[in-house]
């Protein structure tokens, strides 16, 4: 049985999110808590394409019937993802661990669980937010100022009109936060996520469906309660998570490392003029990153730990703080879409591995 599992780690782990393995065997304690045996020997053979069971009970060399049944159960589980509408045939795909199965359980949390994923969370982290971190930074919307510089991949509200389906979801950090007897209060449904995303939260019980100025709204308190943008990292989006340092995983581990603005993919920077600043500290409770601090009666900034959500720039009352494109060489890549995502992930995942294995390979000759 156990073989079942690790072959199934190692099916995530070739997934553009990656799943590594431990040594103390905390991923396989979570992957047994979710999977049966049997879920989990048909998960390997899902790719991240979208495919109907016929094709995926070929593969397995198993009877369609049975497959299509499994399938759907996995789905409405959590495990795997899907699309089904009444006038095509339902088709499946699979689910990465972050973002995907850990959030499609924000309402089957419980204490072991959350203790494994904390264990667990900071190996993840430097494999889903590598090479191309799965979740980007756009700065809150009274952040930017006239005659600034901004695509409209890079602005909340205009990644928001183009939707035609809205739900939001609670935010799966906070409430694992609040089981533990913790917590920072802030908004709990704070996780937006849209179309064919929003039919899969809404079919298996997630989220609930809200209208475009309902999701306008969750927005505008994001930013009055100091919460970071982060929607998918790819120009045409699913999803939109508002974030905080207390309770957000890829916050909290962004936090422990000296130049956080080096690994977040954000466009923009912040620039603090030392002579307008009139001292009110609000700043420094905004930001998320530790980037600004108070030096006797003045805001002081330290740029290597900015990732440009803007939440300083909108409540800064002397306008002694703006925000600024990256020079050109700075600009994070941003794919056109999900799919262009997972593939341009996949593929500098494999590189940094087949480097990592050179440099191996070359210290054993030595």
């Amino acid at each position: 049985m156990g073989q079942v599992y690790e072959k199934l780690r190692e099916h995530l782990d070739r997934l553009p999110g990656g799943f590594p393995a431990t040594e103390s065997g905390v991923e396989l304690r979570i992957l047994k808590r979710l999977f049966t045996p049997e879920e989990a020997e048909i998960a390997p053979f899902l790719g991240m394409k979208l495919e109907p069971a016929e094709v995926i009970a070929q593969k397995a060399g198993m009877d369609t019937d049975k497959v299509a049944s499994l399938l759907h159960s996995m789905a409405r589980r959590g495990l795997i993802f899907s699309i089904e509408t009444p006038d095509r045939p339902h088709v499946f795909m699979a689910a990465q661990f972050v973002v995907g199965i850990w959030e499609y359980h924000v309402n089957d949390l419980d204490e072991p669980f959350v203790r494994d994923m904390e264990e667990y969370s900071p190996i993840l982290f430097k494999e889903a937010f590598g090479p191309l971190p799965q979740l980007r930074t756009i700065p809150v919307g009274r952040s930017i100022q006239a005659g600034m510089e901004v695509l409209p991949h890079e602005q909340a509200e205009d990644l928001v009109r183009k939707q035609k389906k809205f739900l939001v979801a609670p935010c799966i950090c906070r409430r694992e936060h609040e089981l533990k007897g913790g917590g920072c209060g802030k908004l709990m449904e704070a996780c937006l996520v849209f179309g064919w995303g929003a039919d899969y939260y809404e079919r298996n019980g997630l989220g609930r469906m809200i209208t475009l100025e309902e999701t306008l709204d969750i927005l505008r308190k994001a930013d009055e309660e100091g919460l970071v943008l982060q929607p998918g990292n790819s120009q045409d989006i699913v999803n939109i998570c508002c974030c905080c340092g207390d309770c957000c995983q890829v916050l909290k581990n962004l936090q422990l490392y000296p130049a956080p603005g080096d690994l977040s993919s954000s466009p923009f920077r912040v620039e603090l003029d030392e002579e307008a600043c009139i001292g009110c500290e609000t700043c420094p409770e905004r930001c998320q990153m530790g980037a600004l601090e108070m030096h006797g009666e003045k805001a002081a900034l330290k740029p290597e730990r900015c990732i440009g959500c803007g939440l300083c720039v909108s409540t800064c009352p002397s306008e002694a703080l703006k925000l600024v494109r990256k020079p050109q060489n700075m600009q994070p890549e941003i794919p056109k879409n999900q799919m262009e995502a997972f593939t341009l992930r996949a593929k500098l995942r494999a590189q940094a591995k087949a480097g990592l294995a050179d440099k191996l390979e070359r210290f054993k000759k030595i």
